[in-house]
């Protein structure tokens, strides 16, 4: 009787106590708070012109434009690449393997290449552009999972080594084009190619803003089953998980999130590694449903703070993703070190 009241009694809670779960709250509840106030300070902070001059609200709409970039880019970056980890069971890799801002460049290249600058700007301009670059993304990542993870031989680090191979040569042919341009035309393709919110527009919205909701939806319903899959292959399908149905399906969700993304503001190669690592830093648990908003409310404020700092403080406005990817390398290489094996 003893042995059933003590078998009752044993829980499985996300947090070993009370203090933990109450620091998790707090440094969650400060991380949005500073987050939003970098917000506000980037959309009304050294506005040109006074609050009741009729100017005011266009000004603070257009950077709006840039902050719900910023956003975007926030959930996309956090949940693919903690998601990707996830699956992979591995947290020095990042979604980047798998060649989404090789593929980028590769596009962006072919059409200077091949139609010259005016085609090229009108391309950028367009939402047609933005469609176009998330459908091939999204496309040639459904045919890699197809073809290297269905079937009873299906191998994860296969498809990882050949997302590296394929990324390679992407990234070799780019830049053999790239150096076979005009002086102007590498100019005008080179400030397209580095990660900006700039680069986004706001009928890019409408369209990215419903499919990262949808995505999003589904990986955090699947938080329970990502706490499984993280244990490993043999763990998981002895407590009943499929895991190879499970890594394809949130495959799938990473490379639209991946897509959206890159072909929103461009490739932000370690910004996710970045926010991944210093949210498993902060969350004292495995448990997704609390890691989840933890690298939202980390990557928000990295990306909203490095704007306000470098716009503001710095006057630097063209180097923000290079500091980031900075910063995002050097952990890597941190990282990369302290456990001496990928």
């Amino acid at each position: 009787m003893s042995g059933l009241v003590h078998s009752k009694s044993r829980t499985a809670k996300a947090f070993r106590s009370r203090k933990e779960q109450t620091r998790y709250w707090i440094l969650l509840i400060s991380l949005f708070a500073i987050g939003v106030l970098m917000t506000l300070g980037l959309m009304v902070y050294k506005n040109p012109v006074p609050v009741d001059s009729p100017s005011f609200l266009p000004i603070v709409k257009r950077r709006a434009v840039a902050v719900g970039a910023m956003l975007i880019s926030a959930v996309c970056q956090s949940l693919a690449t903690v998601t990707f980890q996830t699956s992979t069971n591995n947290r020095i890799i990042t979604p980047s393997l798998l060649g989404f801002e090789a593929l980028h460049s590769t596009i962006h290249t072919s059409i200077m290449f091949f139609f010259g600058s005016t085609v090229f700007v009108r391309f950028t301009g367009g939402i047609e552009s933005f469609l176009l670059q998330t459908g091939i993304m999204v496309g040639v990542c459904l045919l890699l999972y197809g073809w290297l993870l269905r079937g009873k031989y299906g191998n994860l680090q296969l498809m990882l080594l050949i997302g590296v191979i394929i990324g390679t040569g992407l990234r070799s042919v780019s830049s053999f084009m790239r150096r076979l341009l005009a002086p102007s035309e590498f100019d005008l393709l080179q400030s397209r190619l580095f990660g900006s919110v700039s680069n986004a527009k706001a009928e890019y919205f409408p369209v990215a803003i419903p499919v990262i909701v949808v995505a999003a939806v589904f990986i955090l319903a699947y938080s329970k089953k990502l706490n499984v899959l993280s244990l490993g292959k043999s763990t998981a399908t002895a407590l009943g998980v499929n895991h190879q149905r499970g890594v394809i399906y949130m495959l799938i969700l990473i490379s639209v999130l991946m897509s959206v993304s890159t072909a929103l503001v461009g490739p932000l190669t370690f910004y996710g590694f970045l926010v991944a690592t210093l949210t498993y830093q902060a969350v004292p648990t495995y448990d997704h449903k609390y890691i989840f908003p933890m690298a939202l409310a980390v990557s928000f404020l990295i990306i909203t703070a490095a704007y306000f700092f470098m716009y503001h403080v710095f006057r630097a406005q063209g180097v923000v993703s290079i500091i980031i990817e900075m910063f995002g390398g050097v952990v890597f290489l941190v990282v990369l070190l302290r456990k001496g094996r990928l």
